[in-house]
Order: C-alpha cells, then sequence, then structure tokens
C-alpha cells in the first residue's frame, strides 16, 4: 500500500503538488491522469524518491520512504519511462537483465527470467535476445523497458507516460499487454498519463490531478458517471467507455462448463463494448477471459438498455 500524507512539492517557490493524500491499494492499477504540468510525473518520482516531497510523508506498507536507503527503495520498485532509454551497445537480453545483474543474479538464471519474459511479451528470446537496440521498432523497445521493469519481480511499478510517443495501433497493443501482464502478476502500478481514455481503459482506480491539486479518487464508471466537478466533467467529456466486464455482470453471457476449442476471437473483460462489436461482426461470438460465450444477440440487448 502507497499512502500520502499531506505531500506539499515546491520547486523554486512554486507550490507543484498541494497538500495530497492519496492511499493507493496493494494490487491496484492506478492511473494518475490530468493535463501536461499539473503535477503527476512529479508525484511518481516522489515515490522511489527522485523527487523529494517539501513537507508531508509517503508510505509504502507502513515504512516512511524518506527513511529507507535509496538504493534498497529502488530494488523493489519497477520504472518504466516514455523513452526507454535502452543502452545501444548492449543486446536486448543485456538491457532487460541489467537490474538482475546489478543484484547479483547468476547468468544462467538471468538468462531464464529474461527469456521467460520476452517471450511472454511477444518478443521471443531465440529472435530478439541478441539483437541491438537499433533494430527494434519504437514499440518493441517499449516492450523490452517493460521486461526490464518486471524482470525482478518488484511489488511496484511506476509508469511515466510510456506509450505517448507511439502510433494508435502500437499503444493499444501495449495497453492489452500491460494489462495481461498485470492480470498474470498482480503488482501495484502507478500509471501517469494525460490520455483520458487510456486512464479508463486501463485504471482500476484513477486520481485526476489538475494545477496540482487532487480532483477526485475513483473507479473509473463512478468518475465518467459521477465528477466531483466541473473540472473532472470537462476533462472527461465525451469520454465514456464501457467495458464488456459490464455487459458480464448484467448477466448478459454464457457460462464455458468444459473445456472446448473454438475457432473465434479470444478478448479479456478489460477490453471495450466497440472491441467486442468489432469482433462480432465477423463472428457469431467470441470468447472473453477464457470463460464465458457472448453472442450478437446479448450484445445488442447490452445496448438497447444503456
Amino acid at each position: 500500500m502507497i499512502v500520502f500524507e499531506n505531500v506539499i512539492k515546491t520547486y523554486q517557490n512554486k507550490q507543484v503538488v498541494n497538500k495530497i493524500n492519496l492511499t493507493i491499494a496493494s494490487g491496484e492499477f492506478f492511473v494518475l491522469v490530468g493535463p501536461s504540468g499539473s503535477g503527476k510525473t512529479t508525484i511518481l518520482k516522489m515515490i522511489n524518491r527522485l523527487a523529494q516531497q517539501t513537507s508531508g510523508k509517503i508510505l509504502i506498507d507502513n515504512q516512511d520512504v524518506a527513511q529507507v536507503n535509496t538504493t534498497s527503495l529502488r530494488q523493489n520498485i519497477g520504472y518504466v519511462l516514455q523513452n526507454i532509454a535502452l543502452f545501444p551497445n548492449l543486446t536486448i537480453s543485456q538491457n532487460a537483465g541489467l537490474l538482475l545483474e546489478a543484484n547479483g543474479v547468476k547468468r544462467s538464471e538471468r538468462q531464464q527470467l529474461v527469456q521467460e519474459l520476452l517471450d511472454k511479451v511477444g518478443l521471443p528470446y531465440e529472435q530478439y535476445g541478441s539483437r541491438m537496440p537499433s533494430e527494434l521498432s519504437g514499440g518493441e523497445q517499449q516492450r523490452v523497458g517493460i521486461v526490464r521493469a518486471l524482470v525482478t519481480k518488484p511489488e511496484i511499478i511506476l509508469m511515466d507516460e510510456p506509450f505517448s510517443a507511439l502510433d494508435p495501433l502500437s499503444r493499444k497493443q501495449l495497453q492489452d499487454l500491460i494489462l495481461s501482464l498485470y492480470q498474470e502478476f498482480k503488482p501495484t502500478i502507478v500509471f501517469v498519463t494525460h490520455d483520458m481514455q487510456e486512464a479508463l481503459r486501463l485504471g482500476t482506480k484513477i486520481g485526476v490531478l489538475v494545477n496540482g491539486d487532487l480532483q477526485q479518487v475513483d473507479e473509473p464508471q463512478v468518475i465518467i458517471n459521477h465528477p466531483a466537478n466541473q473540472i473532472v466533467s470537462s476533462l472527461f467529456n465525451n469520454q465514456k467507455i464501457t467495458l464488456i466486464d459490464d455487459l458480464i455482470r448484467t448477466g448478459l453471457k454464457e457460462t464455458i462448463t468444459e473445456n472446448i476449442s473454438f475457432d473465434v476471437p479470444h478478448l479479456t473483460s478489460t477490453q471495450t463494448i466497440q472491441e467486442l462489436a468489432t469482433a462480432l461482426y465477423d463472428y457469431d461470438y467470441v470468447i472473453v477471459d477464457q470463460h464465458y460465450i457472448i453472442n450478437q444477440r446479448q450484445l445488442l440487448m447490452y445496448i438497447s438498455k444503456h
């Protein structure tokens, strides 16, 4: 659990973070969203002491981060930046395993851990492990950055606008990837973005920050349907997003009761109704989270009621 208690940050006599009180639960995918310059990255950096708060406390599992050795603190916190900055003279495998090497992990174990994660993010080790960063696209390099952040199995991962420089297709692919990895490993993720749609799609909880002030902290659908004020409402205007999970919760699905294999699309409940509709355009039904079958009739029933 990450807790901010009356946290203030001042730069050059200007207060950029204003008395933040915030609790991020363990295992939460917390998205901090707001306009550029609102203090989002500053809040992120204060968690691992890349920035030091002017006053107030930041606690991780009831321990004041200011009292923890920075090296020890950061060993349990992964960090993914917008510009992933891979070392150009190191192979993909070496870049991905840097933190393991720094932690004294044996070479054979490093290779095994890196191989497992590269395979998971769609960069097969045999094909990509010996390549150099210059041979990869921006999206592929960002996947390596995600592996580097995950490979030590940290309890907390900080992500600072990691997909904002990518094209829309690569961005969506990496959103899907990080959601899949989150569901598998269940770390606490603190994710910064200025993209409201991205925040709604990824976050289990969203914090809205404007001019250093935390305007609202809630689940995505609560922020959409019940904005705390006009500022939040204007930011999320026309951003309504509906997840497949909402359809499942209303009972519009059939449960798969035995192991059957269908040659149809497989989606996750965190994907949108729009994505489901696109899949159902070409197929009679889809499988969601390996547990449910949803067909066109069920989707139309949901749309008619909402």
